[in-house]
């Protein structure tokens, strides 16, 4: 019997968000640079090949961590609503992910043009560009993208399902 565990055995990673990011993101590292101190994460890039997986929740970073001192001499209290950690999934979870372009049911699916959503990856995508498949029942239509990601921008998404092989 093998003495090495799994880092991770069962549900998400945990991580800090260096931007505002809504659940049903593709993220990845704020940083790729080897040797890198920045452990936070934003959305992820378009084709980007560094995604770690899918945002559970929304997240945004604290502006001012609290113990810091206002103009009165006292620490500064964050209200904030938003937590600044995410649970980020990956590895064959089927999750909502938000669709920026029609996918057929089944098709491989990459990071499209707008950070931190999917879209078709065609007949043959980079492998290390792949994010997962879509498992949406009936795929994704053109007509179904109508939605704004956190209720903000244009009304050109859809929060679908996808299986990650990430």
């Amino acid at each position: 019997m093998s003495a090495v565990l799994p880092h991770y055995k069962m549900g998400p990673a945990n991580f800090q968000a260096s931007v505002l990011i809504y659940g049903g993101m593709v993220v990845e590292y704020n940083a790729v640079a080897n040797p890198t101190t920045d452990l936070t994460v934003k959305p992820a890039a378009s084709a980007s090949k560094f995604v770690l997986g899918v945002a559970g929740n929304d997240a945004a970073p604290i502006a001012t961590q609290t113990g810091a001192a206002n103009t009165y001499g006292q620490p500064i209290i964050d209200i904030s609503v938003l937590p600044d950690y995410l649970s980020v999934y990956y590895g064959h979870t089927d999750i909502w992910t938000w669709y920026s372009g029609a996918v057929p049911q089944g098709q491989l699916v990459i990071v499209g043009a707008t950070a931190g959503t999917v879209i078709t990856g065609g007949v043959a995508p980079a492998t290390d560009q792949i994010v997962g498949k879509c498992t949406h029942p009936g795929g994704v239509a053109a007509a179904m993208l109508t939605q704004q990601i956190g209720g903000q921008g244009a009304a050109t998404f859809f929060l679908g399902r996808v299986r990650l092989t990430v």
